[in-house]
């Protein structure tokens, strides 16, 4: 268990996923005022200990709680853990790309529904993550949009799948997505060695994202594909979404 300064706690819990045939470490932050009493937003991250430890997003959460910014919210984190695994099961091209979409849905979600006092509803669940990790929360919540109806993307990956499986998207009423790119990503270092153009793409994203009439805020930032910029961010994310 890892105690936060001045606020809530992170449980650490082994899931046993039978999608992804493996045990899956949950992080579970509960807010410093959380009570059984009440009804919770659940924001899932993926990238989860990077969002906690690079993201501050417990201390991010608790000031906007305080400030009444935000409505009630707990944060579920799911760690990779390798750059291997989280490529497998984040890349449109991964080996565990579609199981990982059906643990989030079919394992997760009712696991979190079962364990703690949600909305269990599209509306109150959102996904997050930063580059890959964005890939395939908006893919997810593509497949499953009445499970999740809300997304928030920091610097995805975007290729021509991505943009295919928006293209054909038709119940747009069902999803907000709030999107996030550094104007200065045009030449952003993979963990495979190569160099990608990240904001050329996903200014064809957000055109398509507009077309299409979602509910939708698009934010270009001063910056590149960093946490330096990503953690900052977070809090206009986390507003838009609760």
């Amino acid at each position: 268990m890892i105690v936060v300064k001045q606020a809530g706690i992170v449980k650490e819990i082994a899931f046993e996923s039978k999608e992804l045939q493996e045990e899956v470490t949950l992080l579970v932050y509960l807010p410093k005022s959380f009570s059984p009493l009440y009804k919770y937003n659940v924001l899932i991250a993926q990238d989860g200990r990077d969002y906690f430890q690079l993201g501050r997003v417990a201390r991010q959460l608790e000031q906007l709680l305080a400030n009444k910014e935000i409505e009630n919210t707990i944060v579920v984190g799911i760690p990779y853990k390798s750059v291997e695994d989280r490529k497998e099961k984040y890349h449109t091209n991964g080996a565990k790309f579609e199981s990982y979409k059906r643990f989030l849905a079919h394992e997760l979600v009712p696991y979190i529904d079962r364990e703690y006092p949600t909305y269990q509803m599209g509306y109150g669940r959102a996904l997050i993550g930063d580059s890959l990790a964005a890939t395939v929360s908006l893919m997810a919540s593509l497949d499953y949009p009445n499970i999740f109806g809300k997304v928030a993307l920091q610097s995805p990956f975007v290729n021509s799948y991505v943009l295919s499986e928006v293209e054909k998207f038709t119940s747009k009423e069902l999803l907000t997505i709030y999107h996030q790119i550094g104007t200065k990503e045009d030449e952003v270092k993979t963990t495979d060695g190569e160099v990608k153009d990240f904001i050329t793409p996903n200014r064809e994203l957000s055109l398509l994202f507009k077309e299409k009439g979602f509910s939708y805020t698009y934010e270009e930032f001063d910056g590149d594909h960093k946490w330096t910029y990503w953690q900052p961010l977070l809090k206009n994310a986390l507003i838009v979404m609760f």
